[in-house]
């Protein structure tokens, strides 16, 4: 067999916005708006600089229906490029870009290959004998089993499976075209591109079954370095598979000690941590940050009191600390040290106080009281943050209200004696 090497990327998610930073004043809007192109621009020219053989792309190359032609010009256009490199692509439909999802039917350049939704099928290089096997999704929720309907192996061939999947399941993915390592493997191929995982994963290396997880982050729950991989083979068999980072703008989940911390010494514990971040940003891409205040303090009355306080002090740090350095959110979880809490405010009181957030009637008291108020104030102050307690109470989780305010209450009554 021939020696060749291709780039297997899934999950672009062209156009689609980087979630959770609407509402933040001073973020780089352009940047922002076209991340997922830019991620996508560094794909065609490392697979053109690294002058691969194909482009694999397992699903979800959309974001859903086109907003405007702008996706698919901008799209056609990139796919020119590798077709004047000589670079064929076979791309594959997911739950977002599924046959059901995308309306339009437009004229690709000559080298995009996109599969079939009815059953599988195979594309077949000649001069590299590969194949190349896999099955677009019809509709947005396929449940069905297709890997058991893949044919065989072509004997004398590479034989590469490309299949939109969470396999048996992975946190966080929903459970599409579900099957089992073992599924994939009675097929005899030499390797599995998946897609819909957004976590790098290579699951399996007899044969080769890899999740490249998404090419851009688009929210705290992606962090990390985000791209696609080459995978070289050498006389049939996959000697390498090598990480390339596409991604443009990087999530990062940072956690902020403050231990016996007073309020006021808060900016610079922050300003420590997300200098820290910076440092361990290695690609120095701007990065964006969800900040977590965790620690036991005598002030933490006073940190809860001050949450939306400390969420604009800590943006105004970071900007201080890198240009390219973003608070996305931050969340205030520092307690009263636990030894303290009840000997200053009473046991009685204390455990008054502990019981409220499971109390189910006063619960249903603090929903009526407030979901009036909540509705009355939302256009004249605006969208809550997500986890803030506007946010908790507009989507009805009281008891979660109840906790966040019966541990500022109990901290407040301590500190103040």
């Amino acid at each position: 067999m021939a020696s060749f090497r291709f780039l297997h990327a899934a999950d672009i998610h062209l156009d689609s916005p980087l979630h959770g930073l609407s509402r933040y004043e001073g973020l780089p809007e352009d940047e922002i708006r076209s991340a997922t192109r830019a991620a996508f621009d560094n794909l065609v020219r490392l697979a053109i600089e690294e002058a691969v053989d194909f482009v694999l792309i397992a699903g979800d190359l959309f974001d859903g229906e086109w907003k405007g032609m702008g996706t698919g010009l901008y799209f056609a256009r990139a796919m020119g490029r590798l077709d004047a490199a000589g670079i064929p692509a076979f791309v594959l439909s997911g739950n977002h870009d599924a046959a059901s999802v995308i309306a339009r039917s437009v004229p690709w350049p000559p080298n995009v290959s996109l599969f079939n939704t009815r059953k599988p099928e195979t594309h077949v290089l000649p001069g590299l004998d590969v194949a190349v096997h896999g099955q677009s999704f019809a509709t947005s929720a396929v449940t069905d089993n297709l890997a058991l309907a893949y044919p065989q192996a072509i004997q004398g061939h590479f034989n590469i499976g490309m299949l939109h999947t969470a396999l048996a399941g992975r946190q966080g993915h929903a459970d599409y075209a579900p099957c089992s390592l073992e599924d994939l493997k009675s097929r005899q191929y030499d390797y599995w591109a998946l897609g819909h995982v957004h976590e790098f994963e290579v699951v399996c290396t007899e044969p080769h079954v890899v999740f490249p997880g998404n090419t851009q982050g688009r929210t705290i729950r992606e962090t990390g370095p985000k791209g696609a991989v080459i995978v070289t083979v050498e006389d049939g068999q996959v000697t390498t598979v090598s990480r390339l980072e596409l991604d443009v703008i990087r999530w990062a989940e940072v956690e902020v000690n403050c231990s016996d911390a007073l309020i006021d010494e808060a900016p610079e514990r922050v300003r420590a941590a997300l200098a820290a971040a910076r440092r361990d940003n290695p690609a120095h891409l701007p990065l964006v940050v969800r900040l977590t205040l965790t620690g036991a303090t005598m002030d933490a009355g006073a940190f809860h009191d001050r949450a939306a306080t400390l969420r604009d002090d800590a943006r105004i740090v970071a900007a201080s600390v890198s240009p390219d350095l973003y608070v996305e959110k931050v969340k205030t979880l520092v307690s009263l040290p636990p030894d303290r809490t009840g000997s200053l405010i009473g046991d009685d009181m204390a455990a008054l106080i502990e019981r409220a957030p499971n109390d189910v009637q006063l619960a249903r008291l603090l929903e009526e009281d407030l979901t009036p108020f909540l509705t009355a104030a939302q256009v004249s102050i605006g969208a809550e943050e997500d986890g803030d307690l506007r946010r908790l109470a507009t989507v009805g989780e009281w008891g979660s209200v109840l906790a966040t305010a019966s541990l500022a209450l109990r901290s407040r009554l301590a500190v103040e004696g």
